[in-house]
């Protein structure tokens, strides 16, 4: 009885120490181990890269926008929409969905600075999120012109355009189809270049209006 369990013993510290030495499947160890966080940070770096893209094309579109419309005298609800629809062709891949299913949304505001108040009061509003006409919108005071007496000068207008996207990491929508978004947002202001202010809308005859002072 005791040759067959030396004999036991030493085969199995034999087949211990060559199994120790046995180095064959290391790479494949390695690999498993490894692969699950380079996936990661693969996935990861192309997800952070996409969101600053993305996020720049809407600070783009906070611009153009609100550039296209302080260009002109008066707008018309066709002029707000092709202004959408060049906006959506701006975040070209990021947006492909139809216009009403698009994850863009833009809205542009003319504001009254009120010289009594500094309040920049809405004169009006459109897009996806309009403001209230007479509301109330904070803004930068730097943005407010005033004389060299601290007085706030009259008749000053401000196009605000606000824009924000819906944006879906593509790798979370590809596991879940819900998706986990994120509001990407920025805002422009500019001043009305060919007059004090922007009319809206656009008259179709008769007298042309003077600007509001809501």
């Amino acid at each position: 009885m005791v040759m067959p369990m030396q004999k036991i013993l030493l085969r199995t510290r034999r087949l211990f120490a060559e199994l120790v030495h046995d180095c064959s499947g290391m790479a494949a160890t390695e690999f498993a181990m490894i692969a699950p966080l380079m996936l990661v940070l693969f996935f990861g770096v192309l997800e952070f890269s996409s969101a600053i893209a993305v996020d720049r094309k809407v600070t783009l579109v906070s611009r153009t926008m609100a550039d296209l419309t302080s260009q002109s005298i008066s707008v018309s609800d066709t002029d707000l929409a092709n202004f959408k629809i060049t906006a959506q062709a701006m975040m070209t891949p990021y947006v492909s969905t139809p216009l009403a299913n698009t994850p863009l949304n833009t809205t542009i505001t003319e504001l009254y600075i009120d010289p009594a108040t500094s309040n920049a009061r809405v004169q009006w509003s459109k897009g996806s999120s309009p403001h209230s006409t007479s509301s109330v919108v904070a803004i930068p005071s730097n943005l407010i012109a005033k004389d060299s007496t601290g007085k706030v000068i009259a008749g000053q207008y401000l196009i605000f355009s606000e824009v924000n996207y819906l944006f879906t990491p593509a790798v979370d929508y590809a596991m879940s189809k819900a998706g986990i978004t994120f509001t990407l947002k920025d805002s422009a202001y500019t001043r009305p270049r060919q007059t004090s202010c922007v009319i809206y809308p656009t008259p179709t005859s008769g007298v042309w209006p003077a600007c509001p002072t809501l």
